[in-house]
Parts: structure tokens; sequence; C-alpha cells
């Protein structure tokens, strides 16, 4: 399934335009007025690069997660809730949603980032861009909180980190093109494939439920047989049947 969080990053990535452009657009530098010089799009390439490492170290804390209920038996299972937990995440009220990181007591955390992020925005340095990527993927966000819902029925650890890489990925070219030239997409545009990104992320969490269900359909929705829920067994943890 790591297309699907590949897919869903560049049907986000318009989400991701709206939501965290403005940092896209005041990151540190000049572009020459010619053309941009190597080291402008190397450093716009890294705070990139920098939110996808993050994202990737969140789907690995996922996986854990979700490695740790399949041992307890609950594998199809699992991607049922993941499938559930979307549709959940995706007809959440906004204000809900925007209120989620006050109620996990994460306003202290995010007020270091926050802060952290401010001083990283007076350097010039690559390291400071990268550094300022790796913040900006821990800023809370929806769209973010839908792909771990996601990633937490991916196949183990490693499993989990790939989907969320594939769906950082996924919002790359569109981020980047963003920061490099301060527009690529009209405005009505954007608009649009913001508001398609409920549609997708509902699909997404269908395809979930469909292939917990284990309907016998080919790599769709597989029959978990009886060796294989053996095989999800703490003896043989690290093989899942898909």
């Amino acid at each position: 399934m790591l297309w699907a969080g590949f897919v869903f990053g560049i049907l986000g990535s318009f989400h991701c335009v709206g939501m965290c452009g403005a940092i896209a657009l005041a990151l540190p530098g000049r572009a020459d007025a010619a053309a941009p010089s190597a080291r402008y799009v190397g450093g716009r390439l890294l705070y990139n690069l920098g939110r996808v490492t993050t994202y990737s170290a969140l789907g690995a804390v996922t996986g854990l997660v979700g490695h740790s209920l399949r041992l307890a038996g609950v594998q199809q299972g699992l991607s049922i809730a993941s499938g559930l937990l979307i549709l959940l995440l995706v007809g959440l009220p906004p204000r809900y949603a925007d209120g989620l990181s006050a109620g996990l007591g994460l306003q202290r955390p995010l007020a270091w980032v926050k802060n952290t992020l401010a001083r990283l925005f007076q350097q010039h340095s690559w390291r400071a861009l990268y550094l300022t990527g790796l913040l900006n993927g821990l800023l809370p966000c929806g769209l973010v909180y839908l792909a771990l819902a996601g990633a937490l029925s991916a196949p183990g650890v490693p499993g989990a980190a790939a989907y969320m890489a594939c769906f950082g990925l996924g919002t790359l070219p569109l981020m980047l093109g963003l920061s490099l030239t301060g527009r690529l997409v009209p405005l009505p545009w954007r608009t649009r494939m913001r508001q398609a990104v409920p549609y997708a992320a509902s699909l997404l969490a269908v395809l979930f439920i469909v292939r917990g269900l284990g309907l016998g359909i080919p790599y769709l929705s597989p029959q978990l047989s009886a060796a294989g829920k053996a095989a999800a067994g703490p003896l043989r943890a690290g093989h899942y049947c898909h």
C-alpha cells in the first residue's frame, strides 16, 4: 500500500500549500533575479527533505504501535480500524482537530518548536533549512494525522516509515515548486484540490477497510489463511499476509 501513501501525498500537497505555504515562501535566502542558484535550490530541497525525514520518523513510531497490536493477533482488525480512524478524522470538525494537541498536553513542546523555528529563520545555512523542515513536520496538521492513521496498518516499523516517506515525497514536488517560484498552481485550482482531499482520504479509508475484511480479492483484499494467522504470532512476528 506504499503507492497509496504517495498518491495521498500528491493530492494532500494542495492542502499543504494552503496551510504551510507561508513558511515555504518565507524561508531565508533570496533567489537570483535571472535564475535560482544551486545553493538556493539545494536549501529548499533540504527543507523539504527535512519534512520527509520527520514524517518517516513519525511513521516508524506509529508502525511500532501497529506491530505491537499485530502481536496481539488483530492484524486484519487493525486495517479496518485504520480505515475507520481515517473516516473519523475526515469528519472531525476543525475546532476539535485544532484542539487535539492541547488535549494531549503538547502546548509546551509546540511552543518550543515554534520558538526554535523563529530562530532558525534568522539563519541562512543549509543546516538551518534542514532543521526547519524537520521541525515543520512536527507542527499540528490534520493531513499528517490522516496519513499516520493509514501507516498504522502498514507491515511493521519499516513499512510504516516507508509509507510516511512516500507520503512526504508525494508532497515534495508542489511544495518545492512553491518555495522556488512563489506560485505554481492558480488559486482556484488549489482550492478545488484542497476540497478533494477529504474525498481522497475517504477512498483510502474504504480501501483499508476492504483490505481488512479479507474478502479473497487478490492484492486488494486477500484472505488471511490459518497459516498466515499463525505467522502473525510472536514466533514469526516479522511475516505478514497482504
